[in-house]
């Protein structure tokens, strides 16, 4: 269906293949230049957008990728509005063709028999407002055809080892990033300088420790079904059920298929080779589970491919380190709820872009280091209202069991049923649309406040009042924590963060060998 159409009836076979084929290695070594304008460790959603980007800018781009087949993932399938029109604005909407993505226009939140269906709001916004949703490793291997198509763009499937310093050594704190050292498909060893590398190569990075100070925390766990030939009760909406403990998300990812991710919170996971993850599904999830779907939910079980993965949450702490730069999930990761993660890759890129744009080259080290410093400062107000709503979301949509959490839970659904201001508002933080810090904590807080004023009709009793006291300090409890996290000056004002310097006097030293690095690397 292209950009997207609508969810099909059952019976309908979808557009789209099931597998694409992997994209060709580059390995014609002759014509790599000296130093590359850019080396890119990772192509996946961010690398591959910054390839292309800058590729078409006439930047001289090397991908260094593990696996260049069509990656096979249960997450990374919902791109919101914010997102969609990032990657409009990078010239690569067209990845959303021929893999039958599907429009979203909105949730739809169950509780206990009750729902509330939220629109993405379209006041303010040009065109048709929608997100999109797909298989993860079709859209990917779209990003890549659009990179790897790109003259200046080359595209190569390797191991990433260590970052290396202007002599060709291991990279040492002191020292300018000068490319990398990888093991390449079909030679072996080989060195690639750089005047700028961009690691992006996932949550499971392995560079991301040498550029930054990870403090990394597992919530909970995702389990992940494929719903066939079902309907969702609201075509073209992502549905999310507030069940206990955690949430079920439901959402389409083609036009005869439904994906669920089944939260299961803490660091520990049932058995699925026991079967002990069945039989947890089916006693404990599937009463839970909205009628409509409950019969294909428990057929997705019993078909047998039930799969997982450990969701991970990290706000950015990045180490200024001249000559490289951390981008996508190797940098910053935020609960998988709201789907956010997409939409912070593609905007980080949009911003990265356009501040390295006006740059001649990137051969003047001082000049990008200084850009590239000032791009971790910028790009914070955004990215972290979309962290932080994903996090503090999931720690208000999770039952625990105590009574003024329970309020919350439910004065936060009865809040969103209200409509207008009080809907719009939340949810064009969750789209991407206006990924404001104030507006989130504006609307945060007033919840809390909505939740008290219900405790204490139709007559304030001590009851109400103390309740409304709990509800009031948990919700400063979970909000708090996260901005703090995320760094409050940062948040707020980032024009007060002292941005790091990079050295003058050690760049200039060590950016004039990066040449003829580059040309030992190449012998």
């Amino acid at each position: 269906m292209g950009a997207g159409g609508q969810q099909q009836m059952p019976g309908q076979v979808g557009a789209a293949a099931q597998m694409m084929p992997p994209i060709p290695s580059n390995d014609d070594y002759a014509s790599d230049p000296e130093v590359w304008d850019l080396v890119v460790v990772g192509a996946g959603v961010a690398g591959c957008a910054l390839a292309h980007t800058l590729g078409k800018e006439g930047r001289r781009v090397l991908v260094i990728e593990r696996d260049l087949s069509q990656p096979d993932r249960i997450v990374g399938e919902l791109l919101q509005p914010g997102g969609y029109a990032a990657l409009q604005k990078l010239g690569l909407q067209q990845c959303c063709d021929s893999i039958d993505a599907q429009k979203v226009y909105g949730y739809c939140m169950f509780k206990d028999g009750d729902e509330a269906c939220i629109g993405y709001p379209s006041e303010g916004q040009s065109g048709e407002v929608a997100g999109r949703s797909f298989h993860n490793g079709r859209f990917v291997q779209r990003l890549r055809q659009e990179a790897s198509a790109v003259p200046s763009v080359t595209m190569r499937q390797g191991v990433v080892k260590q970052l290396l310093d202007e002599e060709g050594r291991e990279w040492e704190d002191g020292h300018v990033v000068t490319g990398v050292s990888y093991t390449s498909a079909t030679t072996g060893p080989r060195g690639a300088t750089g005047h700028l590398t961009v690691v992006c190569d996932g949550m499971y990075s392995g560079l991301r420790k040498r550029l930054s100070e990870p403090k990394i925390s597992h919530p909970s766990y995702f389990v992940g079904l494929l719903l066939r030939s079902c309907v969702l009760p609201h075509p073209n909406y992502g549905h999310v059920v507030l069940a206990k403990p955690s949430p079920i998300l439901f959402y389409p990812i083609s036009s005869t298929e439904v994906r669920t991710l089944v939260d299961v919170p803490g660091e520990k996971l049932p058995s699925a080779a026991t079967g002990a993850l069945q039989v947890y599904l089916r006693s404990q999830v599937a009463p839970q589970v909205p009628p409509q779907l409950r019969d294909s939910f428990l057929q997705a079980i019993s078909d047998g491919r039930v799969r997982s993965m450990q969701n991970k949450s990290m706000p950015a702490a990045p180490l200024h380190r001249p000559g490289a730069l951390l981008l996508g999930d190797a940098f910053n990761m935020r609960h998988p709820l709201t789907g956010g993660g997409m939409t912070v890759a593609l905007t980080d890129t949009q911003l990265l872009c356009d501040m390295l744009r006006p740059l001649p080259d990137f051969s003047d080290a001082l000049l990008t280091a200084n850009t590239t410093a000032a791009f971790y400062t910028r790009r914070k107000p955004l990215s972290a209202t979309i962290n932080t709503l994903a996090n503090a979301l999931y720690q208000v949509f999770c039952y625990t069991g105590d009574r003024a959490h329970e309020e919350m839970r439910g004065a936060c659904f009865d809040y969103l049923r209200l409509g207008g201001i009080y809907s719009s508002g939340p949810i064009s933080l969750l789209s991407g649309l206006n990924p404001r810090p104030s507006v989130l904590v504006m609307h945060f807080f007033m919840v809390a406040v909505f939740g008290i004023g219900r405790l204490l009709k139709p007559r304030p009793t001590c009851r109400g009042l103390w309740l409304g006291v709990l509800l009031l300090w948990g919700a400063a409890a979970i909000i708090l924590p996260i901005i703090r996290a995320e760094g409050i000056r940062a948040v707020f004002a980032p024009w007060l963060v002292r941005k790091p310097a990079a050295s003058a006097h050690r760049i200039t030293r060590n950016s004039s060998r990066i040449a003829l690095a580059g040309a030992d690397r190449l012998r």
